[in-house]
């Protein structure tokens, strides 16, 4: 098969491990800076073009989209598809796990464990809004964080109240949401490709810091996670459509809860943490996803 990897960090562990298995199971590979991409988009033969040079022959596409460059990165995943390329990841899958408030709802919908989340624009009663997340200490998100930028713990009513006005008075789109006390500042990185959770770590942030984040200080352990955790980990990525993902998931007293479903998750920490082979994982993945499209095809024909 030709496999085409779609990231702007070709030096990057998970771009690397990602190309040794290609490489490994016999696929001609290349790495594509998303950016340096640019589209034909027609109603007769749309196509992709990249330094100057037709995008040609592949089978599958591995998106690695950074979260700065999601609109643009949706887009070329759908040029891909619109090709007939399989997708690890759809790209309306991806635009729903990165869009905060859209994934909660998701998340809601299904039934899936999450902590309890306000949103609002300008709310007439700030206080009325942190009592519907439980009261402080509570915390508080930016909706375009990422990796832990943009999160704040407010222990108490009044810093809540303090800085949910700053957030609000710089018309930032903020999350609300309940501080799960049990949870010790760790949480889990569930790895799901396809139905099955291949790896699960703890990670526990540094002393003082409630966000368990690896490149914030954060370590990680190989950890056994409980049938109910597995459960809501696949679940999560169900709801947003996604095949290869990152769930990270607080264990609470009334079960596992879903913070947050990561459609371009890092290979390095989970990797060396559990000693599993998941780039390996997300490769025959694609391998049986492409043959079975390829054998419905000649059915249909």
């Amino acid at each position: 098969m030709k496999i085409g990897i779609l990231s702007q960090h070709p030096e990057l562990y998970s771009t690397r491990r990602l190309v040794e298995a290609c490489t490994a199971r016999g696929h001609e590979v290349q790495v594509i800076n998303t950016l340096n991409c640019y589209m034909n988009i027609n109603s007769i033969k749309p196509s992709i073009h990249f330094e100057g040079q037709e995008l040609v022959g592949f089978d599958a596409i591995i998106p690695r989209i950074g979260a700065g460059v999601t609109f643009y990165g949706c887009a070329l995943v759908r040029q891909f598809e619109m090709m007939g390329v399989y997708a690890a990841n759809e790209s309306i899958a991806i635009a729903r796990s990165r869009d905060k408030l859209r994934a909660l709802q998701l998340l809601s919908r299904k039934g899936v464990g999450m902590p309890v989340t306000g949103f609002a624009s300008k709310p007439d009663d700030i206080p009325d809004l942190i009592n519907m997340v439980g009261g402080a200490p509570l915390v508080i998100k930016l909706l375009e964080g990422t990796q832990g930028i943009g999160v704040v713990l407010a222990e108490t009513k009044k810093a809540a109240e303090s800085v949910i006005e700053a957030f609000l008075g710089l018309k930032a789109n903020i999350l609300v949401q309940e501080f799960i006390k049990e949870s010790n500042g760790s949480d889990i990185r569930c790895f799901v490709v396809g139905d099955k959770v291949v790896a699960s770590m703890m990670r526990q942030g540094p002393e003082g810091d409630f966000r368990s984040n690896l490149h914030l200080g954060g370590v990680g352990e190989k950890v056994k996670i409980t049938p109910q955790e597995r459960k809501t980990a696949i679940a999560a990525v169900k709801a947003m459509g996604l095949v290869v993902a990152g769930v990270d998931i607080l264990r609470s007293e009334r079960g596992p809860l879903v913070l947050e479903v990561n459609s371009a998750p890092g290979l390095e920490g989970i990797e060396q943490c559990t000693g599993k082979p998941i780039a390996e994982n997300i490769i025959e993945l694609i391998e049986k996803e492409v043959m079975a499209r390829k054998a419905k095809r000649k059915v249909v024909a």
